[in-house]
């Protein structure tokens, strides 16, 4: 796991220059009665979990369905995402770690909060509290419980810490019950916290 020192870096400096700008807009537009607070909170939730993580979810039911394309991912996911058409903003690395019946995987940023955009969209508020970068690292299963998700004791959880330079894509465990399902309706089962590690992906619905 990269240590604290790998963090000298500018993190998303520029991206909260951007958030900066982005909220002075926000308050211009509300003060001017343009736009309601409560459309703007739609707008951003749409982003930070249904329109930005469809990117990602993309990419693991593809790996889910082509046994080639996980290996490729696993190899070089910096190459195989951009395969798709997501690529960083400034040429960061990606890493998949693939999460199996033994591991989970845990993705944080211990020292601010960087976060695959290209393929998860707007980070979501938690990813960037300090509570939430300290204790995924001391205590990565009881984070893990207040999302809901309680794994076996003998499961190992691995926490990785993101760098500007190094961001990491969680696989999620394919969900029994879907071999029949296409990539698409595979895609549908992936949700960004399973793509976090904070979540498992969805199962899929039994009429």
């Amino acid at each position: 796991m990269p240590h604290a020192h790998d963090h000298d870096h500018d993190h998303d400096n520029d991206l909260d220059h951007m958030a900066a700008r982005v909220r002075a807009l926000e308050i211009i537009l509300t003060q001017k009665g343009l736009v309601e607070p409560a459309a703007i909170d739609a707008i951003v939730d749409t982003y930070e979990t249904k329109v930005g993580p469809r990117n990602g979810a993309k990419v693991v039911a593809r790996a889910w369905c082509d046994p080639d394309y996980s290996n490729w991912l696993k190899q070089d996911a910096t190459a195989a995402i951009a395969s798709l058409g997501f690529t960083g903003r400034q040429g960061e690395h990606m890493q998949a770690v693939f999460n199996t019946e033994d591991t989970h995987n845990l993705v944080v940023c211990t020292l601010c909060s960087c976060y695959p955009w290209s393929v998860l969209g707007l980070p979501p508020v938690w990813y960037k509290a300090p509570a939430y970068r300290s204790r995924a690292v001391i205590d990565p299963r009881g984070v893990l419980e207040e999302f809901d998700v309680d794994l076996p004791a003998q499961t190992k959880i691995r926490v990785w810490d993101s760098t500007a330079e190094l961001r990491y894509l969680v696989v999620p465990l394919r969900p029994k019950g879907t071999e029949g399902l296409s990539e698409e309706e595979l895609a549908a089962l992936v949700t960004r916290d399973s793509m976090i590690g904070t979540g498992l992906a969805l199962e899929p619905y039994q009429p």
